[in-house]
């Protein structure tokens, strides 16, 4: 018998149980529906991770630690040997102690073979900025990286390089506050920077030699906290839009370049532990666009007793994070399909005990047993086709609808859809859909094929 006509009479077997045979189909379809929108859901997350690193690190930089615990969550299991570059980070029952590079570590690494620039991982707490008329509003901020070319609600950013040390881009968050009507009236004005250095025995001295020379009165009431504080007024370049991939948290800091950056931070850390102290710092790699200059970098640095980290690594990070997410909800899909596989089972059973005499009819006529076989199989094949036709249709329209809405509820910004399809991926899923379908109708085939032609047309 050709395989056509098999095909065929498959076909008019399951239009004779047209109730059974969608029931059946919706089983396995709840699975292809689970499954499809789980699949585009980790394309989403798969994307959106791709898009935080791009917009966040430079692919030629390595970020360079010395503390290993760093790129593990900070989580320290014991105390540590005392090391004067320690810093305790948190605070409560819950404290980080993390060993932090030195000016000397930042040398060492500029001087390495392959390393073109270093960046320092500069973060200033900023007592206040205004302008005048203006409130005084908390913030924080941070050096510039032209790399990362943040978004921009109004003014231009350099091509290249840095921004100049008296420029400053300033979050679309303050214009308010500041008195802005827009971020078109923000460019060009001045803003007013004040930073607070902590008072240290290094200042103390430092007041005391300024009194000794005559250049000060201690017995001032304001002298105090002229001595600790730095004014710095600023142009405003740019305002920045806190874009959706941003991996700052709350308000977003302001920028100013490395030079200006690398100033208030050693203004506010003088004489105290933190100073020229820092966590992680950023080395460019001299062609760092190639893999393998990369790798080399690495590989020196590592020598070096760094512990170092690329891009790379941190996006397989991220990636693998997704990937765990994942496969626990396609745990749930493939649970779904499993139950549908033994619907598909017991509906062929039936069918196959139904059908006895037609069975033993079409063997007494000459159909072979694999014909007889193949006949069951193909209908689950029909079933499963269904099925997965069903299930990822419906998670296809029900994920476009819905794409807009999710999108904006959870801010991922324009560009990024927590939902993505892709054609060959539900293909795939179809295909092995029927599979499975085809597989599970194998054992009541198998019945069907073994049966007696005789003993079949006995059969009430």
């Amino acid at each position: 018998m050709y395989i056509r006509d098999i095909v065929r009479r498959s076909g008019r077997s399951l239009k004779s149980a047209k109730i059974r045979t969608i029931l059946t189909a919706l089983a396995i379809g709840v699975g292809g529906f689970t499954l499809t929108l789980t699949l585009a859901a980790g394309n989403g997350a798969t994307k959106y991770a791709d898009n935080l690193i791009k917009s966040n690190f430079d692919p030629s930089e390595l970020i360079v630690a010395r503390d290993a615990n760093i790129f593990n969550n900070g989580s320290t299991s014991s105390p540590q040997e005392y090391d004067d570059t320690i810093s305790t980070i948190g605070g409560g029952r819950q404290t980080f102690q993390l060993k932090r590079l030195t000016q000397d570590d930042v040398t060492k690494v500029r001087q390495t073979e392959g390393i073109e620039q270093v960046r320092e991982g500069y973060q200033v707490s900023v007592q206040y900025i205004t302008r005048e008329g203006q409130k005084r509003l908390t913030a924080s901020a941070e050096a510039y990286n032209g790399a990362q070319r943040p978004e921009t609600k109004a003014g231009s950013l350099p091509k290249n390089g840095d921004i100049t040390d008296k420029e400053i881009l300033i979050p679309d968050a303050y214009l308010g506050p500041l008195g802005f009507a827009n971020a078109q009236e923000a460019v060009g004005k001045t803003v007013t920077l004040v930073v607070r250095q902590p008072f240290s025995q290094a200042a103390a001295q430092q007041l005391l030699s300024k009194a000794q020379a005559g250049a000060t009165n201690l017995n001032d009431p304001k002298l105090l906290n002229e001595f600790q504080t730095l004014t710095t007024t600023y142009t405003i370049r740019a305002v920045s839009a806190k874009a959706a991939t941003s991996l700052s948290f709350g308000v977003a800091p302001l920028l100013v370049s490395n030079p200006e950056a690398k100033r208030l931070s050693e203004f506010t850390t003088q004489g105290t532990p933190d100073y020229q102290k820092f966590l992680i710092i950023y080395a460019r790699v001299k062609n760092g666009d190639q893999a393998s200059q990369l790798t080399v970098a690495k590989d020196r640095l590592t020598k070096a007793g760094y512990n170092v980290r690329s891009v790379e690594d941190t996006q397989k990070t991220l990636t693998q994070i997704v990937t765990i997410l994942q496969s626990i909800v396609l745990v749930f899909g493939v649970i779904t399909l499993i139950a549908a596989v033994f619907g598909i089972v017991n509906t062929q059973y039936i069918s196959v005990l139904e059908r006895t005499r037609e069975i033993g009819l079409m063997k007494a006529l000459g159909m072979r047993g694999r014909d007889v076989s193949r006949l069951f199989m193909l209908e689950a094949t029909w079933i499963g086709f269904l099925g997965g036709v069903i299930g990822s249709i419906t998670g296809l329209i029900l994920g476009i609808s819905l794409n807009p809405w999710i999108t904006k509820k959870l801010d991922l910004g324009d560009g990024n859809s927590l939902l993505v399809f892709k054609p060959v991926q539900m293909l795939a899923l179809l295909f092995a859909l029927m599979l499975i379908a085809t597989l599970a109708g194998w054992l009541p085939a198998r019945k069907a094929a073994k049966l007696d032609p005789i003993e079949a047309l006995r059969t009430e």
